[in-house]
């Protein structure tokens, strides 16, 4: 990362945070498709927001500035950083009174930065990307197509993180505007007082609208190729684009998980007990994959602590329009079952089917008991900060035990008493951020044989 860059001070900042940040390569068509989809949810949402992006050159502005004139119409401010080039001041867009140009230095680190930063009371989402240098790109060489650069970065839609790189990316366009600096930070003192929701407007509608233009993004860049080099990148690309896309959800799924916990590794939590729970049970490296990466994903499916459950008059999937989202990616079909159904209880008193018993799906019976575990130990960790965290899993584990036969099935229950002795006795767990951009091979489709083997570790668990 570039000395001074607003990605170097993001990572220094969190460098000894207890949530530290993913970050990741990403192609330039992947980006030109994650910002047209965040910008468009602006024109959708109506919110108001505060924009601040950065474009590197001022040409890359100018291809977008058409655009920028509408999106300016529905924002409180738009603030545009780049190097200037012919054209960059004069623009129309430029002349709005809504739209501020900073004229960034070409020794300027944040000149190698591409930035989208929306901030507002009812959506926040932010890019944060830095173009990879010559040197990084190694033995392959720079590529041939301007789409086919590279950027290494972050993305997301929390809140919290947002407001901390728009307070970074104010303090940099202070340097060169400090009157504009300070009609900035009285703007974001504003939203932050409106903010009335820490979860985006329609967020399962942004993400579906990120996956759909990731979707077109690739199409569009495998017709413009040639057919020899567009088969030759085929496979490179679907494992971007199928990477991408489960990033959005993970985006989503961590961001919902956060607003209902207030931990932010909880997703990782769930994902890394669900896991371990999973090998003391044997169970085949396919399923742990997707048990795993169910984990991640489980804060799509609202999971109450103490609310009796009802039964839902439609028993035949969940209608939970994240989830439903979910659905439109095939590879990940699997996995909106799973958490689906991870709210039904061991005796049919659940939702959303009400089925009973080992109709649940194994993986469902697994993740519904180890996230509402993990949730009853966020709860019990706020409501008493000064416990010991080996009381807390005790009480956690409690609740669970006394529901064990009714909402919970009592083999799985028994299992998380041996997990939670474990814990207390040191066991580590490996609690980490998701790293999805390396993890195509959580989707990967179990063959045949390692099927065949999960039937037999599951007569031999259950008895049957």
């Amino acid at each position: 990362m570039l000395p001074g860059s607003i990605l170097q001070q993001l990572a220094i900042a969190h460098e000894q945070s207890p949530r530290p940040l993913r970050f990741g390569v990403y192609y330039k068509n992947t980006l030109v498709a994650l910002c047209h989809a965040l910008e468009d949810s602006i024109l959708s949402s109506h919110s108001q927001p505060l924009v601040i992006a950065a474009f590197q050159r001022g040409k890359w502005y100018l291809q977008e500035a058409e655009r920028y004139q509408e999106l300016a119409a529905e924002s409180r401010q738009v603030v545009i950083m780049a190097a200037a080039e012919s054209g960059f001041f004069e623009h129309s867009t430029s002349q709005l009174a809504n739209v501020a140009l900073v004229d960034l230095d070409p020794t300027d680190p944040v000149a190698q930065e591409w930035h989208l930063i929306i901030l507002s009371p009812t959506y926040t989402a932010m890019v944060l990307c830095q173009e990879l240098s010559p040197s990084d790109y190694g033995a392959a060489g720079l590529p041939k197509t301007d789409l086919e650069r590279k950027f290494y970065g972050f993305w997301t839609f929390e809140p919290a993180l947002v407001q901390e790189i728009v307070e970074l990316a104010i303090a940099h366009i202070g340097k060169y505007n400090p009157s504009l600096q300070q009609t900035l930070t009285a703007q974001v003192k504003d939203i932050v007082a409106a903010g009335d929701s820490p979860l985006p407007e329609d967020l399962s509608g942004i993400v579906s609208r990120v996956v759909d233009y990731l979707q077109i993004s690739q199409e569009d860049l495998i017709a413009n190729q040639h057919p020899e080099v567009a088969a030759a990148q085929q496979p490179v690309l679907d494992v971007n684009l199928v990477s991408n896309k489960l990033q959005a959800f993970v985006r989503m799924a961590q961001l919902i998980e956060l607003v209902s916990t207030g931990n932010p590794m909880a997703t990782s939590e769930v994902a890394a007990l669900a896991e371990v729970m999973g090998q003391m049970l044997d169970l085949p490296a396919w399923q742990l994959k997707r048990l795993k990466l169910a984990g991640w994903l489980h804060g799509l499916v609202a999971l109450p602590i103490t609310e009796n459950l009802v039964v839902s008059p439609f028993p035949s999937c969940s209608l939970v329009s994240e989830v439903q989202a979910l659905r439109r990616m095939p590879r990940l079909q699997a996995i909106a079952h799973i958490i689906t159904h991870q709210t039904e209880w061991w005796n049919g008193q659940g939702i959303p089917a009400g089925i009973a018993g080992e109709a649940i799906p194994l993986e469902s019976r697994i993740l519904g008991l180890i996230a509402h575990f993990d949730r009853l130990v966020n709860q019990f960790a706020q409501e008493l900060p000064n416990s010991p965290p080996q009381e807390i899993w005790q009480q956690a584990l409690g609740e669970c035990q006394t529901e064990a036969g009714d909402r919970w099935e009592p083999k799985l229950v028994e299992t998380l008493t041996l997990l939670v002795m474990g814990m207390q006795q040191g066991l580590s767990l490996p609690i980490a951020p998701p790293k999805i951009t390396s993890g195509i091979w959580l989707l990967d489709t179990p063959q045949a044989a390692e099927i065949h083997t999960a039937e037999a570790n599951r007569n031999y668990i259950y008895g049957t």
